[in-house]
């Protein structure tokens, strides 16, 4: 019996590393083809196509170096995509951004510091999204989801660059969902709340982290596995009726 994604391409940004990697794991569970978008680590890269590819007798993963804030980069994950895969994407799950590790207040935050979250969170979304609504295959099994942040729900201080970058994305896609009528493509986005992974351990101590974590109704930080499956359900064909949503991905944090 063939998988759901199987004959599908996705592209993941940010797709090597912490929640991204997991998400292209789980879209290769799924019989996905996969071009996994990363800004810097290729060794890291490469190991993960290696992984999905082994498990296949053909090409299934290939990797692309782009920085999303740049549109000419964005436009080349999806030339990639059709060049491996000989056909148009049918998923784009948009995952690539940062985050500063200072934490600091809005009137603490440098200029230079607002506009580098701004350019990958917010700018890089608007491209990602614009390249996709161009270019994602139509008639069906069209999929975009991006990722958000519960942070959005939660106003913390000391993240208000972040979570305005954020709450842009979360408008354009809420938008775009409406703009795709008639093309057959999803537009959602997954809003996680706190993850144990290298991003969010930046800059935090120990006792930071544990306080997070026991603010949690279920008691423990999020894992990568517990948002891939939820990115995996939106890209299936049993997904299609949820369209134009913001879901937290939470353990009701928010």
């Amino acid at each position: 019996m063939a998988l759901p994604l199987t004959g599908r391409t996705a592209i993941v940004t940010g797709g090597t590393r912490g929640i991204g990697r997991a998400i292209s794991l789980h879209l290769a569970s799924l019989g996905a083809n996969l071009v996994l978008n990363y800004a810097a680590n290729s060794t890291q890269a490469d190991l993960l196509a290696a992984e999905i590819n082994s498990s296949s007798s053909g090409t299934r993963a290939v990797t692309i170096r782009a920085d999303v804030s740049d549109p000419e980069a964005v436009k080349s994950l999806f030339d990639l995509a059709e060049e491996a895969f000989g056909a148009a994407a049918h998923i784009v799950v948009h995952n690539a951004g940062v985050l500063d590790p200072k934490y600091p207040t809005i009137a603490s935050t440098a200029l230079e510091d607002f506009d580098a979250i701004f350019s990958t969170n917010a700018r890089g979304t608007f491209l990602v999204l614009r390249e996709a609504a161009n270019r994602l295959a139509r008639g069906g099994g069209g999929r975009i989801v991006a990722l958000s942040s519960s942070l959005v729900g939660a106003l913390s201080p000391g993240y208000g660059a972040y979570t305005a970058s954020k709450a842009a994305a979360e408008t354009m896609v809420r938008i775009l969902a409406k703009e795709l009528k008639g093309t057959g493509i999803t537009d959602n986005c997954v809003a996680p709340g706190p993850i144990a992974t290298e991003m969010f351990f930046s800059g935090k101590s120990e006792e930071t982290v544990k306080k997070i974590a026991e603010m949690n109704p279920m008691g423990r930080l999020g894992e990568t596995k517990d948002v891939a499956p939820v990115v995996g359900f939106l890209c299936r064909d049993e997904g299609e009726w949820v369209n134009g949503q913001v879901i937290r991905v939470n353990g009701g944090y928010v």
